[in-house]
């Protein structure tokens, strides 16, 4: 499968709560739209099966690959033709029975409802702010992916996949851009500090260093009385141009062409991945 030369790619903005049903119609709902719209993929983001409001609400409502959500969405995407971007998703981990922790699990699926690539988060949130209002612990239930997956080829290009917390790590995204991702996507669940303060200028500079799109699908808003997400669900191309912004208020969706010539065309201009020196170069400090 090759990429169109100007395929549209529908990045969303959601408000997910504890109520599963009420964030699939909500998801549903987009999706649609954006496909009337022209969009060939959608973008969903962290949390868009839902955001519990405390460790065993979240425990509680997760599932399987195999379970209704997954096959709810497997069902949209056949229907209207769509491939989805689906992550995080709370997938019960593989000793679920033993240990009750789960992953942090993003799904690509095609428009025929079949799942071409999942990967689970790697870089958990475990953070403690005080002076910020921000305390949040991931790895108290969530069990940490064992590695990155290759780069899944897409109507819009081919894609490297993150999730979040992932974003604040380059090593990562370089290793996406090395093994021939045209497109970074973190769909995230900033907090309203961290995303007032690092939100914007992150995805920037991955786009940036890599020379790829980044899109950046967001929750945002109050989804109940412990949580609230920054938004500014964001699309920004290989220059770091930022071209579509959700804002900080209501869920929605940003349309972006995407021209993957820009991305040709970027790195022919300034070639720094041909710049870069070798990998024994960079831990020369370590070994002096």
């Amino acid at each position: 499968m090759s990429a169109a030369p100007h395929s549209v790619a529908a990045v969303c903005q959601v408000t997910s709560t504890p109520d599963k049903q009420a964030n699939f119609s909500a998801c549903k709902r987009l999706v649609e739209e954006a496909k009337e719209r022209g969009a060939s993929m959608v973008f969903l983001p962290e949390g868009f099966d839902y955001i519990g409001s405390s460790r065993e609400e979240t425990l509680s409502l997760s599932e399987s690959l195999t379970g209704d959500t997954i096959s709810r969405y497997a069902q949209l995407a056949r229907k209207l033709l769509v491939w989805l971007s689906l992550g995080g998703f709370h997938e019960r981990g593989h000793e679920w029975e033993s240990d009750r922790r789960i992953y942090n699990t993003h799904i690509i699926m095609n428009d025929k409802g079949d799942i071409v690539s999942v990967y689970r988060k790697s870089h958990l949130f475990d953070v403690e702010l005080p002076e910020k209002g921000v305390s949040l612990k991931e790895s108290g239930f969530t069990i940490p992916g064992p590695s990155l997956v290759s780069p899944v080829q897409t109507p819009i290009g081919k894609v490297g996949l993150g999730i979040c917390y992932d974003l604040r790590f380059p090593e990562l995204s370089l290793a996406l851009r090395r093994h021939g991702a045209d497109i970074l996507t973190y769909p995230s669940a900033f907090t309203v500090a961290t995303g007032a303060a690092h939100w914007e200028v992150l995805l920037r500079a991955r786009a940036i260093e890599t020379q790829c799109f980044v899109l950046a699908a967001a929750q945002v808003g109050r989804h109940h009385e412990k949580r609230s997400s920054h938004g500014h669900a964001l699309a920004v191309d290989p220059w770091g141009e930022v071209l579509g912004d959700c804002g900080g208020e209501s869920p929605g969706m940003v349309l972006v062409q995407m021209n993957l010539d820009k991305v040709g065309s970027t790195r022919r201009n300034m070639p720094v991945q041909q710049h870069r020196r070798d990998t024994g170069f960079y831990l020369s400090l370590e070994t002096a």
